[in-house]
């Protein structure tokens, strides 16, 4: 198997696990910041183990050389834990994975912001057409009994955040970042149960539990390791197979229909996001000049 055959298959590994996040969720309906505590607890334990059992304690020595860019990292993936979970619980689960589409474009304005990467004219054009189908989202919100604009707001800051903390991993290229996903998820969680007490629905609701925390557990490791493997491109399109298929997954399971005005926008996004990736991936892959 090549390098880039094993980034594909670990990637789109990570995508299917990830697609029923939000649904889990949904299902386990508790506070937020229980539900974000048992996500956090169990998927960063689960990534923590593998770890040790696998490579040693050692593993975490090059990630504490990562310097601000490792700590930015970590701060920035721990909050997206309660963060999402918010978002999820005002919104419907299309606007927020619709929203998760824009990451990409968050990802270019820093990294022009923070790195001093140009920025090309078909970015510019995308960029527009992406807030445009954010504006549509939000004006769905106003006309949903499921959305909210609460929730909506949480999941742009979820993206601008992801964004950031992709931004941050390029600095550091050179180290594996995986270790600092445990250490973002166990430190959110343990900054929850300072605040919160997460333990009143354990004996109801712990089966769910555990298997939302396994399955965004598995999720992280595979999302972070495959990317390793593959160009930007390749990943934003595999990615955006989660936005496809989390608001079917949770429409059939649960019936939660998105409404007309989230379908239109998110449609708008992920057709323009697919263009996009797909027009940087030829030019990767044939040499294609870029006006």
């Amino acid at each position: 198997m090549t390098e880039r055959s094993k980034g594909l298959l670990i990637t789109f590994l990570g995508v299917l696990f990830v697609v029923p996040d939000s649904l889990f969720v949904r299902l386990i309906d508790s506070d937020p910041m229980t539900t974000a505590f048992w996500r956090g607890l169990i998927g960063g334990s689960l990534i923590f183990l593998v770890l040790i059992f696998s490579k040693g304690i050692s593993v975490f020595k090059p990630v504490m050389g990562s310097g601000y860019s490792g700590i930015i990292y970590i701060l920035l993936i721990g909050s997206t834990t309660p963060a999402f979970v918010l978002a999820v619980t005002f919104t419907s689960v299309a606007n927020v994975v619709f929203i998760f589409a824009s990451i990409p474009i968050f990802a270019l304005v820093f990294s022009y912001i923070f790195i001093g990467e140009k920025i090309l004219l078909s970015t510019l054009i995308t960029s527009f057409i992406v807030i445009i189908g954010l504006s549509i989202i939000a004006y769905g919100s106003k006309n949903s009994e499921i959305s909210s604009w609460k929730g909506d707001l949480w999941a742009l800051y979820v993206s601008a955040a992801y964004a950031g903390a992709l931004t941050a991993l390029r600095k550091v290229k050179e180290i594996s970042m995986v270790p600092t996903v445990p250490i973002a998820f166990l430190g959110s969680a343990l900054i929850i149960s300072i605040f919160h007490f997460p333990f009143a629905d354990l004996n109801e609701k712990f089966l769910l539990f555990l298997c939302h925390g396994i399955f965004i557990g598995i999720a992280s490791w595979l999302l972070t390791l495959g990317p390793r493997y593959l160009n930007s491109p390749e990943v934003s399109l595999l990615i955006l197979l989660e936005t496809v298929f989390a608001p079917i997954v949770v429409w059939f399971v649960i019936g939660e229909f998105p409404g007309y005005w989230a379908i239109i926008g998110g449609s708008l996004i992920i057709v323009t996001l697919f263009i996009f990736n797909l027009f940087k991936l030829l030019k990767e892959n044939n040499s294609i000049k870029e006006y």
